[in-house]
């Protein structure tokens, strides 16, 4: 139901009335009490989503999904990072030069972000 401002065109009183749609206006001034409401054109409220399914990234791609589960950085049983000799070694073990040098440039500005944490 939405809240809608009236004004009194007789004593000036502004006030708001939470009422539903289907509802006819109010006449008579809370105020005064003589008849010359005019319900005003108001901004309206905010809306909100509540849930999901308002976002664009729930309805991610089943391969959205996988690739962004690739990107992560891999943890080991202990939950810390595993050192990069590991990822280069994984990564020359099964992977083309391409993806050799895509694993170091994300290597690479993971260090970068990890120093100016630092500092």
């Amino acid at each position: 139901m939405p809240t809608y401002e009236y004004q009194c065109e007789h004593c000036g009183h502004k006030f708001e009335q939470f009422q539903s749609i289907a509802a006819r206006p109010l006449r008579k001034c809370p105020m005064c009490g003589r008849q010359g409401l005019r319900r005003l054109i108001g901004t309206g409220a905010g809306i909100i989503f509540k849930g999901s399914g308002f976002y664009q990234t729930d309805y991610r791609s089943e391969s959205y999904k996988e690739a962004a589960k690739k990107d992560k950085p891999e943890t080991d049983k202990a939950g810390e990072k595993k050192k990069k000799e590991d990822k280069s070694a994984e990564s020359k073990a099964g992977g083309s030069k391409a993806d050799t040098e895509r694993t170091r440039e994300h290597e690479n500005k993971k260090d970068l972000k990890d120093k100016k944490k630092l500092t």
